[in-house]
């Protein structure tokens, strides 16, 4: 792994500030850093895609910024979830991005890090809010009470999402998750699609996109505290080709075959599941509904708005400052940003969630959504003629930590 050298060097940064503003007045996908920025000129990494990095003296003190810009003006320039290929795994964004063909990238939603409250469960890795890919839903979101991740700002919910439809815009939204389980008597309300989580009472469906990590962690916690005990009625149901198959007391593991679906009930949810016997019919039906636009998705991936319409949202964090990474959206959903502050030790203190709304708007975006940061905080881009991608930023523990999904940026030349 290649890493740009840090350090201010000052005497350069002064001459660097001159010619990089001199080269940005006529560059089309590059925008005016925040004011007191010293920045390096924008580098071409492919067609309709460029990468850039400034020095910004935040409240805490120096803090380094990397930013990949995208212009979805250029018809060869597309968005899409990176995953490695299931929701319950994870890997470093260097790796989804070489594996998927993506020119660059960054981290993506927060995710099911740790179980420290529950013994003897493992954490999944999964991602807390819904997930699109390649235009397929992947999962819906846990329960607010249930994410992992600093404290959500007034008005927002683990549905948010960043996404970009098929018409190649790109907006903030929210998804929700509606289904049903059917057969002949009855039909109950799906709770969750390939959740670390299921709300209290209800029954989630798990499918060959999940993995195979164990579905026993969606019983643990409630609705509103993610640290409470593992639920102790549950029960599972294993479909194949819309038939009952098998059932369990237990939620399992391992892969689930494609044709399969598992339900797992907690509580209310159990209940209803025990009713079903091992031959029985039963029709499992779910879609992700947005919330504002009428446009389907092509990708989309969790995370929180901080920035509306060129205002920064009320209530936003202006005291914890960390390394953060995050997206900004500008002409219309047609250009997008991505930015990561750097995690070496001299730009560790990093940004509060308030300057990064601020310093977004300052680069043009009329839009902005937060990411997981921390540890996670990853950008890569492709050197030009390059056949593979580089971490431009220096991730907090010394190397990439493995993410659950992240956004892809794809550029056929």
């Amino acid at each position: 792994m290649t890493h740009r050298r840090t350090g201010f060097r000052a005497g350069r940064r002064v001459l660097t500030l001159l010619t990089a503003f001199g080269a940005l007045a006529g560059a089309a996908l590059t925008g005016a850093a925040p004011a007191g920025a010293v920045q390096d000129a924008a580098v071409p990494v492919a067609s309709g895609v460029t990468y850039q990095e400034y020095d910004l003296q935040a409240a805490k003190g120096p803090t380094r910024i990397h930013v990949i810009r995208a212009d979805l003006r250029d018809p060869k320039v597309r968005l899409d979830l990176l995953y490695p290929g299931a929701v319950a795994a994870r890997a470093p964004v260097s790796q989804l991005a070489d594996t998927q063909g993506a020119v660059a990238g960054v981290n993506g939603d927060f995710f099911n890090i740790t179980e420290t409250q529950h013994p003897g469960v493992e954490a999944t890795g999964a991602s807390v809010g819904p997930a699109i890919a390649s235009g397929h839903p992947l999962k819906a979101a846990v329960p607010d009470g249930q994410r992992f991740g600093p404290a959500l700002p007034p008005g927002t919910s683990t549905r948010d999402v960043l996404g970009m439809g098929v018409d190649r815009r790109v907006r903030l939204d929210a998804l929700t998750l509606t289904g049903t389980i059917g057969t002949w008597e009855n039909r109950l309300p799906l709770g969750g699609l390939n959740q670390y989580a299921l709300p209290v009472g209800s029954v989630g469906a798990y499918t060959s996109a999940w993995g195979g990590a164990s579905r026993l962690r969606a019983t643990c916690g409630t609705d509103t505290d993610r640290a409470a005990p593992c639920s102790t009625d549950t029960y599972e149901v294993t479909l194949r080709r819309g038939k009952v198959v098998a059932t369990a007391d237990t939620p399992g593991s391992g892969p689930i075959a494609d044709g399969t679906t598992v339900l797992v009930g907690r509580e209310g949810g159990a209940q209803q599941l025990r009713k079903l016997s091992v031959g029985a019919l039963v029709r499992v039906r779910q879609r992700l509904v947005a919330t504002a636009s009428r446009v389907p998705y092509r990708f989309a991936v969790g995370g929180y708005p901080v920035l509306t319409d060129g205002a920064p949202l009320p209530g936003l964090d202006a005291t914890t400052s960390a390394v953060r990474t995050a997206v900004g959206v500008s002409d219309g959903g047609r250009r997008v940003l991505l930015l990561a502050v750097d995690g070496a030790a001299p730009y560790r203190t990093g940004l509060t969630i308030a300057e990064v709304a601020d310093a977004l708007r300052d680069l043009g975006a009329a839009d902005g959504f937060s990411l997981d940061g921390g540890g996670s905080s990853t950008l890569v881009a492709r050197a030009p003629g390059a056949t593979a991608v580089t971490v431009r930023n220096h991730p907090t523990g010394g190397a990439e930590r493995p993410v659950p999904n992240g956004i892809g940026v794809f550029s056929t030349n």
